[in-house]
């Protein structure tokens, strides 16, 4: 769906060129309205579309042009909705909702005066304000625009090249171009969900959590026992630490209750068991060598070598300073990570997903040691160096350390040496066990320690054992980590007599659910397959481009008509989507649809075949209230297969293992194979 949709958006813009220079203009100036400035992902959509220039689909100077004249006229609004209206428009909504943004803005442009406009342009949040706030304040119209057309320049130009270089980058890298843009997206739009995620958990949840240790110390005020004392002791709001001690509190409940959840499913083979198959078959085949390279490359910024080395470097230092007790809990924070993990791994015994040359201990999979131990490391390196830092300077430190372990993680995924559980419950475990010593650590009186020395310690050892680490292993590790293609096969005759029970009875979906039943197997071309249904009544489904999209919002459309939505199956998307008219009524129509998914094994007789399996369901549309179109899944999937039966001569209908029907599936599978002809083709 991916592909095909960003291969009809660019066909269209080559087509239509101007529509991608007036977007450009309105993205533009939305990025300086107040609030719709926040919500409109306009430089995204910006260095997007700056991307396709060295492809040639638009000019470079048109997309200057049209960002600039759009920065400018978005300010310029701006501007005189504040001189019209003054501080009245304060009072309106969206803006009403939002006065902390609108004190902040107003203390930026106080302090910086005619240069706030220029820097605000560039800053998110307040360069939708600032410019309103120029004119409510009375700032001269020919200041304003002055200052308004250099920042509009200056945006405009880092955005649009820095959009053509990243498409330059891309073009460089032919055919892997694609996977790796893909590989990008996946892993902004991960970091962006999890970004938010903690930041909504920080709003909501602390706060929540806060009150309930106020309960928890006003209980332990009416109790005189050594734990309501222990307990008075360490939740005393007058304490420099509490808001920290909350947050480790908090960490170490939720990390707990994660892991072990992940932990349960992992014992008892729960669906996210079918979860982690899936993402690794979508992962392996997004890899390209240049991702392969630089995934490498961070997957052994993580490896035991470096860990070790960034841990004695910062323990040396701390003893140089004579931090005993923090050089002490620094060496049991790595130290105990590094060994229960090994103990729940050899308790465990889970396989990895492939062959990758380990041994021992390090030969199972869960939790990833990779994932566990940096998180501890770097978590820990950055909860010393943050307590003594300026705020804005401890977010930096958090961000930075988040950001490598996240990527250190991530890197294990995409090389395959690990399952999504693993590293989701390596990273869980580690957050635990360091929000675990984070409460003991402030709950003693330990001194200070210099976070520079700290800061400088820890990135050369990282700088310098890491590079070290890759200049000897990375040629190692290219081979040890290479896509090992095992595909496993089977004669067409065994498969045509009963191996094709081998194939799964139903769909698993991205989320490890079990889906609609797989009632139809096919041993051969797909063209072939093709050729002969569009003989029978079936039609490719429609393309997903932007205008049959917008058939989803027309009440008038053929069924047939709209694309269909792509559905996984074990991590895939379907190779070939067949739609097929079904009369209905005046309101609702239905259509059958067809997806076929390829099967790792190969078919031998002579020559070898590909393997595919397909569901085949019955889609009601229905139009609530005229407005727009929607689809539903029907229940009963005997009669389309019996529909799909029809194109095949010689096909079988088999029945599956009893306790494989319901009352929607009697159980059969229907098989085809290359060479059968269809009545209308024989004809």
């Amino acid at each position: 769906m991916m592909t095909s949709l960003v291969s009809s958006i660019v066909e269209f813009l080559m087509a239509h060129p101007h529509v991608a220079y007036l977007a450009v203009f309105l993205l533009a100036l939305s990025e300086s309205i107040p609030i719709i400035g926040a919500v409109v992902p306009g430089t995204v959509v910006i260095l997007a579309l700056s991307a396709l220039v060295p492809s040639g689909v638009l000019l470079l100077w048109p997309l200057l042009v049209a960002a600039t004249l759009g920065a400018i006229a978005g300010d310029g609004l701006s501007f005189w909705l504040g001189h019209r209206y003054h501080r009245e428009i304060l009072g309106f909504w969206p803006l009403n909702r939002h006065p902390e943004l609108i004190q902040s803005s107003e203390a930026f442009f106080e302090r910086h005066g005619a240069k706030s406009v220029f820097f605000a342009r560039f800053v998110p949040g307040i360069r939708a304000v600032i410019p309103l706030l120029a004119g409510m304040l009375g700032m001269t119209a020919s200041r304003f625009y002055a200052v308004n057309i250099v920042s509009a320049l200056a945006w405009a130009s880092s955005h649009i090249l820095s959009g053509v270089l990243v498409g330059a980058t891309f073009s460089v890298l032919g055919a892997a171009a694609k996977p790796l843009a893909i590989l990008l997206v996946v892993l902004l739009a991960v970091g962006w969900a999890l970004l938010h995620i903690v930041r909504w958990a920080l709003r909501f949840g602390i706060p929540y959590f806060i009150d309930a240790l106020g309960r928890l110390r006003c209980w332990a005020a009416t109790h005189d026992n050594r734990l309501s004392r222990s307990l008075i002791h360490l939740l005393d709001p007058s304490r420099p630490e509490a808001r920290t001690l909350a947050l480790s509190a908090a960490l170490l409940i939720g990390a707990a209750w994660l892991f072990f959840g992940v932990l349960e499913d992992v014992v008892t083979g729960d669906p996210l068991l079918l979860v982690d198959s899936a993402i690794y078959q979508v992962l392996q085949e997004l890899r390209t060598a240049p991702g392969d390279a630089v995934m490498i490359a961070i997957t052994e910024l993580g490896d035991t070598t470096v860990v070790a080395a960034v841990t004695l470097v910062v323990l040396s230092w701390l003893m140089w300073k004579r931090a005993w007790r923090t050089a002490a809990y620094w060496l049991i924070a790595i130290a105990g990570a590094s060994a229960l993990n090994s103990v729940i791994k050899v308790a465990l015994h889970r396989a990895r997903p492939g062959e990758l040359l380990y041994s021992g201990w390090s030969a199972f999979s869960f939790p990833s040691c990779h994932s566990t131990v940096n998180v501890v490391l770097y978590g820990f390196l950055a909860f010393l160096m943050a307590r003594d830092l300026h705020p804005a300077w401890r977010l930096m430190v958090a961000l930075g350390a988040a950001i490598l372990v996240f990527l250190i993680a991530s890197s294990r995924l995409y090389l395959g040496a690990h399952w999504f559980s693993d590293v989701i419950g390596g990273l869980a475990f580690g957050s635990a066990w360091l929000a675990l010593l984070g409460l003991s650590y402030l709950g003693r009186q330990v001194g200070r320690v210099e976070p520079k020395g700290l800061l400088a310690a820890g990135c050369s050892a990282l700088i310098l054992v890491g590079g070290l680490n890759i200049y000897r292993s990375h040629a190692t590790d290219i081979d040890r980590y290479s896509v090992k293609a095992t595909t496993p096969s089977m004669t067409a005759t065994d498969w045509w007599t009963s191996g094709w029970l081998q194939v799964p009875a139903r769909r698993i979906d991205i989320t490890g659910e079990t889906e609609e039943p797989l009632t139809f197997q096919w041993a051969g071309g797909l063209q072939y397959l093709q050729d002969v249904l569009q003989l029978n009544g079936w039609r490719d489904s429609a393309a997903w481009t932007p205008l049959n999209a917008l058939n989803w919002l027309s009440v008038q459309t053929d069924p047939v008509a709209l694309p269909v939505i792509p559905l996984f199956a074990s991590g895939r998307l379907p190779s070939l989507t067949l739609v097929r008219p079904k009369s209905g009524g005046a309101l609702t129509s239905s259509r059958l649809v067809l997806r076929v998914w390829v099967v790792d094994l190969e078919l031998t007789n002579g020559r070898t075949s590909s393997l595919w399996m397909g569901s085949v369901v019955e889609e009601r549309i229905y139009h609530p209230l005229s407005l727009i179109t929607l689809t539903s899944t029907q229940p009963g999937v005997n009669a389309p297969r019996s529909t799909l039966a029809v194109a095949f001569d010689d096909g079988r209908l088999l029945p599956r293992p009893p306790g494989t029907a319901n009352g929607d599936w009697d159980g059969d599978v229907l098989l085809a194979r290359h060479g059968q002809t269809q009545k209308s083709m024989s004809d």
